[in-house]
């Protein structure tokens, strides 16, 4: 008798075990699992993540980093060159050399923010960025008011170019970008609180990997000017293999997660 009620119990225990199996695998379908916030675009979590006790400097070359870096003194290399073995024009050579520097310092202050991941790296990192970008941004505006001030004085047109009209419509997104970032970091209150403005960071996210291709974009451009053509004569697709590579460098470091993005499982 003891063997005969023994059995049914024996043979129902994989069976549960079957069910439970099957109940894990239909929630883990119907609900997968939050992408942790170190995934990058491109890459496994934790490919462009700042260590706990590594120096932020290092964000600068994380992963895909160097290929930034490459391009954006590639960039820099062939701008500072293409001016310095030509005659120098004092209302007309700082433009180029102030706009290469704004555009290296600009992808310097996004790389130094994307790996950070814990609330005091992202404090510091945050700082850095805004310092860069204040930097930046004063660079952008001493180029631009020197070559406004050469047309100003020669009579010259100041739209008669796509660089022209490129150049002025991404300065003023720019100006745009700088404010609404300075606002959400130092006066939180404008947004409604501190939570209101976290809550807008993504999207000053993705403002900024616009302004970035607009930035590199209006680069491109100025190959096309009279200017690059009659004097400097830098190529455009060598210029357009620095911009290539400073996108391939921080674009795929970019963290799903920071622009409220699930990847699917």
């Amino acid at each position: 008798m003891a063997s005969t009620e023994t059995q049914p119990l024996l043979a129902s225990q994989p069976n549960d075990t079957e069910e439970a199996t099957a109940a894990a695998a239909e929630d883990t379908t119907s609900s997968p699992p939050p992408v942790p916030e170190t995934e990058p675009l491109l890459g496994r979590p934790g490919d462009a993540l700042q260590k706990d006790d590594a120096p932020m400097i290092n964000n600068l070359y994380l992963g895909t980093g160097l290929l930034a870096q490459a391009g954006a003194v590639l960039l820099l290399v062939l701008i500072w060159a293409g001016v310095f073995v030509h005659p120098t024009l004092p209302l007309v050579t700082p433009h180029p050399l102030l706009q290469s520097l704004g555009v290296f310092t600009l992808t310097q202050a996004i790389l130094i923010l994307q790996p950070t991941n814990t609330p005091t790296a992202k404090l510091l990192g945050a700082r850095a960025h805004a310092a860069l970008h204040l930097l930046s941004f004063l660079l952008f505006t001493a180029g631009i008011s020197i070559i406004e001030t050469n047309k100003q004085v020669n009579h010259g047109d100041h739209f008669h170019s796509v660089h022209g009209y490129l150049g002025a419509a991404t300065g003023i997104v720019l100006l745009l970008q700088y404010l609404f970032g300075f606002l959400m970091w130092a006066v939180p209150a404008v947004f409604g609180g501190v939570e209101r403005a976290k809550a807008s960071w993504r999207y000053h996210r993705y403002a900024g990997y616009v302004v970035l291709l607009l930035v590199l974009a209006t680069v491109i451009t100025a190959t096309d000017t009279d200017y690059n053509k009659g004097v400097l004569k830098i190529k455009t697709w060598s210029v357009a293999v620095a911009v290539v590579l400073i996108v391939a460098g921080v674009f795929p470091r970019i963290q799903l997660a920071k622009l409220g993005i699930q990847r699917a499982r």
